[in-house]
Formats: C-alpha cells, structure tokens, sequence
C-alpha cells in the first residue's frame, strides 16, 4: 500500500500545508506548471516523485517530460498538464492526473478516472486551492479531494 500526494498548477509556491502533504506520503505526483526548480527540488527531498511540465515551465524545465506513465502498486497513472493532451488511443491506464484549469475536477470516463487536483500554489481566478490525496493497493485505490484554500466545495472521496 503506498499513500500519494497529487498536485498540480503550484507556480513557484509549496504552501506549509502542502509541504507537510508531500512529507506525509510515500510518493508524489506533480501535473506540471511548476514555474521553478525549487519547487521540484523541495519536492525531490521529500521522497519518490514523479513530475511532467506545464505550459508555464520554461527553459528550465525543457528535461522534464510532458507527459509520463507509471504504475504504483497495481495501479496504472498517466500524467500531463493539459487534458487535451491525453492520447485518445490510450490502454491499459486506471487513471489520468492533469491540471492547466486550476479547478478540481474527478470524473469517470469509459472506466478511467480523470483527476485534476486543481491548484494549491497561487490563488487565481476565484478558485479554491485544492490537491489530493490517493491510497493504492492491489490494483485498487481510493482518493479523497484536500482543500487548502476553501470557498465554496466541499471535500469529496471516491473508491473503486
């Protein structure tokens, strides 16, 4: 069982909430504009971290993939900034991290879930501040959305 911090859209900023988010869990997954390294570096310090770059992330993140696949304990991640990035010819994937909007989104779609966890860095465009947090094991796995910055949801988990 491994316990995952997601975030996405933090643009230079690693609030202490989040920072003792990502303390907190086994692994870490970024979904791009980061805007700089100290953010990736923090984030390395903290443990295994997955990360691809966003619209936002400039020359110095031109190593950073822009999109990446991974498995976590039976569970099969594909990660991108922008949804309109996902491949429509994608297999063999439980769930799809992005980001780009700011806004938390979690839907399922022909059996994957798609999950933004929105922004948790700067405020912008009157959203809240929000990531997630993920538990999976054996091929299943839960997640329940975290605000950081509330102003009008509320916190929402999902398992499957």
């Amino acid at each position: 069982m491994k316990h995952i911090a997601i975030i996405s859209d933090t643009h230079g900023l690693l609030r202490e909430q989040v920072m003792g988010e990502l303390a907190a869990a086994d692994c870490s997954i970024h979904a791009g504009d980061i805007d700089t390294p100290d953010v990736v570096h923090a984030m390395e310090q903290l443990g295994e971290t997955y990360i691809v770059r966003g619209n936002n992330d400039k020359d110095w993140a031109v190593d950073l993939p822009k999109s990446i696949i991974v498995e976590i304990e039976g569970v099969n991640f594909f990660v991108v900034h922008n949804k309109k990035d996902v491949p429509k010819n994608l297999t063999n994937i439980d769930v799809v991290i992005y980001g780009h909007s700011h806004k938390y989104s979690a839907q399922e779609i022909d059996g994957v879930l798609f999950l933004n966890p929105g922004s948790c860095g700067k405020q912008r465009f009157g959203l809240d501040l929000t990531m997630c947090r993920m538990t999976v094991d054996a091929g299943q796995y839960q997640f329940e959305k975290q605000d950081i910055i509330r102003t009008r949801y509320k916190n929402e988990s999902y398992s499957k």
